[in-house]
């Protein structure tokens, strides 16, 4: 068989993890299972080194020179996104190269270039979660998913920002290969097979991570290792100092969410966690991750997922 070949795009002030994320997945791959090597090439508008937001350069050739058919196309995200996408011979480039790819995929607000490619006209498709209403006010013929990982419409992918590129590209092996050798790579790699839930869970939990209030902080340090204690509005409530009120008031401000949703997201990762890597039975994943009882956890599965914990387990599980 052939080495699939792999075209990713850059341009000046990509992302860097939109390019090496998908490049260390892809060379994971081909260093530990046993299958075709993927071939990948990086490119740019005009070529050369092209330094990325983070002060990084990467080589690249010019885009024009890639001719022949492709496997995957990778379009990366950056900071001058208005720039790229305004970038006509970058755009019409990219345009080219779908015509010839089997895949065409983006990482986080790389899917705006797919969009003024015209691409993802009349697809659903999504990007990093603060760009989302973005790409919907700017491309109204793209039905966007905010809440996703990543969503495929046909055979093209698009995916949320920066690290969510490495869950869309194990996803692709996964696609080529199957699922227990994209779970290979993953534990190489020392990351999930995939994520539970979407990506504004991931959002809050980030977003929580950053708030200004110290006894907010410290209690959202302090919940993921304590998720069988009482964390009751009233409880959690009586360990910052504050009424319920002025609680849930502050709560809401410094992390977006309430605290009873910020509980249930927190609970389901770790349940998430637990289904995929263990063989721990429901009433134990239930009970370690302050569910209670099945039921409860799987009427939040339900709710928040549209699946249930077996569901979960079975598609995601690797233990």
């Amino acid at each position: 068989m052939s080495e699939p070949r792999i075209v990713i795009v850059g341009f000046p002030s990509a992302q860097i993890l939109d390019i090496t994320g998908p490049l260390e997945v892809f060379s994971t791959a081909s260093r530990f299972l046993r299958i075709p090597r993927y071939a990948t090439e990086l490119v740019s508008t005009n070529g050369g080194p092209v330094l990325s937001t983070s002060g990084l350069e990467f080589a690249t050739k010019p885009i024009e020179h890639v001719v022949g058919g492709i496997d995957t196309l990778v379009v990366s995200g950056g900071r001058d996104m208005d720039e790229a996408a305004a970038d006509a011979k970058l755009v019409d480039n990219i345009r080219r190269l779908a015509a010839h790819s089997r895949r065409v995929t983006s990482v986080c607000s790389g899917a705006f270039l797919l969009a003024a490619a015209g691409l993802l006209d009349g697809r659903r498709a999504t990007t990093h979660w603060a760009e989302c209403a973005d790409l919907e006010r700017d491309y109204p013929a793209v039905s966007v998913e905010p809440d996703a990982i990543y969503v495929q419409d046909g055979n093209v992918w698009t995916s949320a920002g920066v690290t969510a590129g490495i869950d869309l590209t194990l996803a692709l092996v996964a696609d080529d290969y199957g699922r227990k050798a994209a779970a290979t790579v993953a534990r190489r790699l020392v990351v999930y097979l995939r994520r539970s839930g979407g990506q504004a869970q991931f959002s809050a939990v980030l977003a929580a991570q950053s708030a200004n209030d110290e006894p907010i902080r410290d209690l959202l340090d302090w919940i993921p290792d304590n998720l069988t204690a009482d964390l009751s509005i009233p409880a959690m409530a009586a360990r910052t100092h504050l009424s319920d009120r002025q609680f849930s008031r502050i709560f809401k401000t410094e992390v977006g969410i309430t605290p009873a949703e910020h509980v249930e997201a927190v609970r389901m990762e770790s349940a998430c966690r637990l289904l995929e890597t263990t063989l721990l039975g429901m009433e134990e994943v239930a009970r370690a991750c302050g569910f209670g009882v099945p039921e409860t956890m799987n009427r939040a599965f339900r709710r928040r997922l549209n699946t249930t914990p077996g569901e979960h387990r079975h598609h995601f599980g690797s233990a």
